[in-house]
């Protein structure tokens, strides 16, 4: 009984400090300054290639940034149109936005044949470059966020972004001051196990962390129920499921 007792006593002990651990991470999470990220009031470009890339990759990051008061823009290298549903998915788009807290204002979607929705297509780097650089430039951003050599998903859409914003970065291109933030792809595994994955999103290395409240949670929900056009089956079950849901863990450039 003595070495049960024990037992329990060294579990609750665990326990405790993970709990307290977790809450420190947390409380820390909420402070910019810890992350290195610029503080309130930074202009911040979101960079994605599809609409819904927004709620489906990135809300927790959107949300954390309004959160912290920074003023969010994005830009979204396409319309979407692999399906020939480019203009509904740019009504889309502004409308998962608006939920996350980015103003219509601060949208910019581009639509050429230099950028293609499609999977098969590589997308020019320095042609994506230079269009990054010149939004970068006219607002004045101080913080890029994108995807990072894994694109999250692999889509050769979503690398392209991450070799353009790496290739001005590496150049020494961007303004003085200005950072480049870029999305954790993760395993499988990892992927889908939603907030479970937070024990292990705390543990790995990474240079910023944005976890989700309840609330919060439901409000990226919403945005991604915005994408009407794109909620399938198997899309039910990633919002469900995901942990870019809940939780993403960014490095810097």
């Amino acid at each position: 009984m003595e070495v049960v007792g024990l037992l329990l006593c060294v579990a609750a002990a665990v326990l405790t400090w993970g709990f307290l651990w977790v809450w420190d991470s947390w409380e820390r999470m909420k402070s910019p300054e810890q992350a290195g990220l610029p503080g309130g009031g930074s202009r911040t470009l979101l960079v994605t290639a599809h609409p819904d890339d927004e709620a489906m990759f990135f809300a927790p990051t959107v949300l954390g940034l309004v959160r912290l008061r920074h003023q969010v823009s994005l830009l979204c290298f396409s319309a979407g149109n692999y399906y020939n549903q480019g203009e509904t998915r740019k009504k889309e788009l502004l409308q998962s936005c608006d939920v996350l807290g980015i103003p219509p204002s601060n949208v910019m979607i581009i639509d050429n044949r230099d950028f293609p929705d499609d999977p098969g297509v590589w997308w020019d780097t320095e042609r994506v470059a230079d269009v990054l650089l010149r939004h970068v430039e006219a607002s004045r951003i101080n913080l890029v966020v994108t995807f990072d050599a894994g694109g999250v998903s692999g889509h050769s859409n979503h690398v392209a972004l991450y070799a353009a914003a790496r290739t001005l970065h590496a150049q020494g291109k961007l303004p003085k001051g200005c950072l480049v933030l870029t999305l954790q792809s993760v395993n499988l595994l990892r992927k889908y196990l939603s907030l479970l994955d937070l024990p292990c999103s705390l543990l790995c290395a990474r240079d910023a962390l944005f976890l989700l409240s309840r609330r919060e949670a439901a409000q990226a929900q919403r945005a991604m129920s915005c994408h009407r056009s794109q909620l399938l089956w198997f899309r039910h079950l990633y919002v469900l499921f995901s942990r870019y849901m809940r939780i993403n863990s960014l490095h810097f450039l």
